[in-house]
């Protein structure tokens, strides 16, 4: 004859089955398999299980190139509880295809629109929150203090004030700015904050997302802009001809004295021998008086796909990683800026500086080939170059720019 189980085990057993029946699952995938950036997450998830014991959280890895079409795959065949992405307009083809799930609750119930304020903007679409962003990292107007103070010059603020110094610059045989264009991309950050500056943010994302010609006498208006340093030769002679890597030597060496770059120029400028004592860092200047500043700060996110599993726990953990602590500890790790505007400050000084200009922006745009589809991207940047060194070709360059917008958006 079989023993009969006692009371007490039977109530054991009710409570094990009950617990594994409470106990939460969350399915993660990623692409942070650089080592600062697989270093940073793998800490942020062992904070998040300490604090939730009763959820097994499982990590899927993969490399950045890889993950851009395994995305694709996953998020319609078998989706993950969070997938990590970016903000801005290269989130809204999942969005708009109902891949993303609305996490607008997340940000009401833990007060993330006065804490991320900044990325609000490049969060929402059609009113509603798609994802919770966790890093970013400023650019701007990089320069030599020395320089400015030898010269007699004063950090511009407004457009006119940088053309001054430019203008100033080049008569003291100083070259004003350093850019290499070989690889394109710095082109990018050009325009778009000429783009920003000139017609603001909204415009910039109705441009990047299709909805305007680029024959608009507004488009033009960005590039008229830009011939007032292009027409004098204020950028570095030969660009096309460098990449940005290589443009730098004039930094230091003090024939050049500005560099719109984004802040991973400064470790490699330090490395060369500039110091926090003649390297300075200030906020792109403004074009159009009244319209709010905002900035280029490519943004990176964690979003619910709509087939989540486990859409409780993910809301849990978007949560945890928005706040405040967490994003300190985080971007301390990768040495880039937490978004949430009430982390501690960094201690690097261009950190410092970055975190109070993003945390204070009107809103961010991604930059141009990430708010651009790629082949709208590829064209655009090969048009700010050929202006760059043929500004008289502007009309044919938009025209073209033009024809592209129209075949790729369709």
């Amino acid at each position: 004859m079989k023993p009969r189980m006692s009371l007490y085990g039977a109530a054991l057993l009710s409570f094990a089955l009950a617990g594994s029946a409470w106990a939460g699952e969350l399915v993660i995938n990623t692409d942070m398999s650089d080592p600062a950036p697989k270093e940073a997450f793998e800490a942020v998830l062992e904070g998040f299980k300490a604090e939730n014991p009763d959820i097994t959280v499982t990590w899927n890895e993969f490399d950045h190139e890889g993950y851009k079409s395994a995305i694709r795959n996953f998020l319609t065949a078998d989706p993950p509880d969070v997938a990590a992405w970016y903000a801005g307009n290269r989130m809204a083809p999942f969005v708009n295809s109902g891949l993303f799930m609305d996490v607008s609750d997340v940000w009401a119930e833990n007060g993330l629109n006065d804490t991320l304020k900044s990325a609000s903007a490049s969060m929402t679409i059609d009113g509603k929150k798609w994802g919770v962003p966790y890093t970013y990292y400023q650019w701007g107007v990089y320069y030599r203090k020395d320089i400015f103070e030898q010269n007699g010059i004063a950090v511009p603020k407004t457009w006119a004030e940088f053309v001054a110094a430019c203008e100033k610059l080049k008569a003291a045989g100083i070259t004003p700015i350093a850019i290499g264009t070989k690889a394109l991309w710095p082109t990018g950050g050009w325009f778009d904050y000429l783009d920003l500056r000139v017609n603001g943010y909204e415009f910039h994302m109705d441009l990047t997302a299709g909805k305007i010609p680029y024959t608009d006498p507004r488009v033009k208006a960005v590039f008229e802009k830009w011939g007032e340093l292009v027409t004098p030769g204020y950028f570095l002679e030969n660009h096309a001809a460098l990449d940005w890597q290589d443009a730098m030597p004039q930094i230091v060496q003090g024939k050049a004295a500005m560099y719109l770059m984004g802040n991973f120029i400064v470790a490699p400028l330090k490395e060369a021998g500039l110091t926090d004592d003649n390297l300075g860092f200030f906020q792109f200047p403004e074009i159009t008086a009244g319209i709010p500043m905002s900035e280029d700060a490519p943004t990176d996110t964690l979003h619910i796909p709509s087939g989540a599993k486990n859409p409780e726990e993910a809301k849990k953990f978007l949560a945890y990683v928005a706040r405040p602590d967490v994003q300190s500890s985080w971007n301390e790790i990768l040495g880039q800026l937490p978004v949430n505007n009430q982390s501690e400050k960094p201690s690097d000084p261009f950190l410092d500086a970055g975190f109070a200009m993003l945390s204070d922006a009107y809103a961010l745009a991604q930059f141009y080939d990430r708010d651009a589809p790629a082949e709208m991207a590829k064209a655009g940047m090969e048009g700010f170059q050929e202006f760059m060194v043929k500004p008289d070709n502007l009309d044919q360059i938009l025209e073209r720019l033009e024809k592209t917008r129209a075949r790729v958006y369709k």
